[in-house]
């Protein structure tokens, strides 16, 4: 897979204006499955594909009759080429659009008389995506109060996966895994990933962009090989900056052919300057699996906290 461009973020203040609920609107919160090869990132772009483009055309679709099309808040944004598993993103909208979601419908809509507006979007947006087939809702629930799908997130984890010299190759995985052709120790990238992990500044694992911070928690990083001898290295923290998870796991790489000692990769870290001692991996190995959330009642709490945290 050639690799696609990776649109910077918009920026965070346009975001944050469609993260609070209006008056007389309803939220729901999407959980999504996509196969990121053919997107170029999740974020909408001008004339490429994406993954919020093509759920946000498909919603505009759907409530055609009742504008705007409303805009998709994410939990994290994803890079061209990534795939996820478990994204989370919440919409709002309208006490008319709800309905409209639910109005009874002529031919085979008319079958299936849903009374839950979040049940009966995911159906219809599904029906929708499956033409082409590389995303899925996998849920649609109405949301909690106080929940927000990209402020309310206290973690997001990540997989990503390696075949090297002592893995069966399977093609029919060649799109979410690299492949490399030398042998990787695994106790030395395991070792120095549990390392890595606390509150740290980030910079050398990550694509600097202005007024963005490079501190971040990694609550947990460690590798291990499945039944086809696969590397997987599966990651948490409490957000990721750009790149730094695909530079985290090239770090590691990098030790476990003996071009980087443990050390050395902790020097790097501790340095705190953008680095070329090692690659950052390519985006077809990269997975987000899951996003984690407070309970129901500290969902509010949490949001704001996070807010207040990104506004300093």
């Amino acid at each position: 897979m050639t690799e696609q461009y990776a649109a910077p973020e918009p920026d965070p203040i346009d975001d944050d204006a469609v993260t609070r609920l209006a008056p007389g609107s309803v939220r729901l919160r999407l959980d999504i499955a996509y196969d990121g090869t053919n997107f170029s990132g999740w974020a909408v772009q001008p004339v490429l594909r994406t993954v919020q483009g093509e759920i946000e055309a498909a919603l505009g679709s759907i409530l055609r009759r009742n504008p705007p099309t409303p805009r998709l808040v994410v939990a994290g944004r994803t890079d061209a080429g990534v795939h996820a598993t478990g994204q989370v993103a919440h919409v709002d909208l309208t006490e008319a659009q709800a309905a409209s979601v639910l109005s009874p419908a002529r031919g085979r809509n008319a079958r299936a008389a849903d009374s839950d507006a979040a049940i009966a979007l995911a159906r219809r947006l599904n029906g929708i995506l499956s033409q082409k087939g590389d995303i899925v809702i996998r849920a649609a629930r109405l949301a909690p109060p106080g929940f927000d799908a990209r402020f309310g997130a206290l973690w997001r984890r990540y997989e990503y996966r390696i075949a090297d010299a002592e893995s069966e190759r399977d093609p029919l995985q060649r799109f979410r895994t690299t492949w490399l052709p030398s042998r990787h120790w695994l106790e030395p990238m395991d070792e120095v990933a549990q390392e890595l992990c606390g509150l740290h500044d980030f910079a050398a694992y990550c694509k600097p962009k202005p007024r963005a911070t490079t501190i971040r928690t990694l609550q947990s990083f460690y590798w291990r090989r499945d039944e086809q001898g696969v590397l997987i290295a599966s990651l948490q923290a409490d957000a990721f900056c750009h790149s730094m998870v695909r530079a985290l796991v090239g770090g590691c790489v990098a030790v476990g052919v003996g071009r980087l000692t443990p050390a050395r990769l902790i020097e790097l870290r501790d340095a705190r300057e953008r680095t070329a001692a090692f690659k950052v991996m390519p985006a077809r190995g990269l997975v987000l699996t899951e996003i984690g959330y407070p309970d129901d009642a500290a969902l509010a709490l949490r949001a704001a906290e996070t807010r207040a945290h990104r506004a300093l």
